[in-house]
């Protein structure tokens, strides 16, 4: 799934190329996980004035109105600046421009595209009500994350998936980063001290920081804007490594089932 830096990697990748660019139709294919919420004809002639990040949903602000973009577990934008190619089965979303032209390919169809008046309309109050702090603005404070955590009885990885106590933490940042931090990924949140706290909080942010210096990660569908490939994932420390020596202390690296995602730690270097 595409998590915080690949879903900003893609933003980064047409948002300047498509600012100020007027819309001049909207194709849909086969439904996506939620209806777009607008009759497509009528987007025409609306104007794309930016394009933010909220965690792992895009927002198009437009003229009138915003367009949510959430790329599920498989999607991908691609901006196409001189025309759009013939439709494939997988493609399931154009806004064309007069610009350019951006297309969601989604095979699972898990993605979305959602129409809302402004972030106070009801599915995208829905969808970033309960969103927390973005990790890499200066709203992700030590003090507010851990005392967060302390209200948190859940392992420390399900709850930095939750994105309740930080947004866009996904499965790979999430593993790195705890093991950045020399935290076991099964340590109950409530259990983690202020100084380890302090450790993760900084590993959060040097992880993400790196995902997006390296083009974020791709393990088996995510391209950028431009389909160019992420590199993270090659310099990973412990995320799908399992049996492999830890690249600290050679002791292999091993998996386990967390809420029906995989996670990779070192059994010496992180400690509960």
């Amino acid at each position: 799934m595409p998590e915080l830096p690949e879903v900003e990697i893609t933003r980064r990748g047409f948002a300047d190329r498509i600012a100020g660019a007027r819309i001049t139709s909207v194709r849909l294919g086969k439904p996506l996980r939620w209806p777009l919420g607008i009759a497509p004809e009528t987007l025409a002639g609306r104007v794309v004035r930016a394009v933010r990040r909220r965690g792992k949903y895009l927002l198009l602000d437009l003229d009138e109105g915003l367009l949510l973009l959430h790329l599920g577990m498989s999607g991908r934008l691609r901006f196409h600046p001189a025309g759009l190619p013939a439709a494939g089965p997988h493609d399931h979303f154009d806004l064309v421009t007069n610009q350019g032209a951006l297309r969601l390919k989604d095979p699972r169809r898990f993605g979305a595209v959602v129409y809302a008046q402004d972030e106070g309309a009801d599915m995208a109050a829905k969808l970033l009500g309960g969103l927390g702090v973005e990790p890499l603005t200066p709203d992700f404070d030590l003090d507010a994350f851990h005392a967060a955590l302390r209200r948190r009885h859940a392992p420390i990885k399900q709850a930095l998936l939750a994105g309740e106590v930080v947004v866009g933490v996904g499965n790979i940042y999430a593993s790195e980063a705890l093991f950045a931090a020399g935290i076991r990924p099964t340590l109950a949140a409530n259990r983690i001290s202020r100084p380890r706290a302090a450790r993760l909080h900084a590993a959060v942010r040097e992880v993400l920081t790196q995902a997006l210096a390296r083009g974020g990660s791709t393990l088996r569908d995510f391209s950028n804007a431009d389909g160019e490939l992420g590199h993270f994932q090659l310099d990973a420390m412990v995320y799908a490594r399992a049996g492999q020596p830890c690249r600290v202390c050679a002791t292999p690296i091993r998996q386990l089932r967390q809420g029906q995602r995989s996670t990779f730690f070192c059994p010496r270097c992180q400690k509960n």
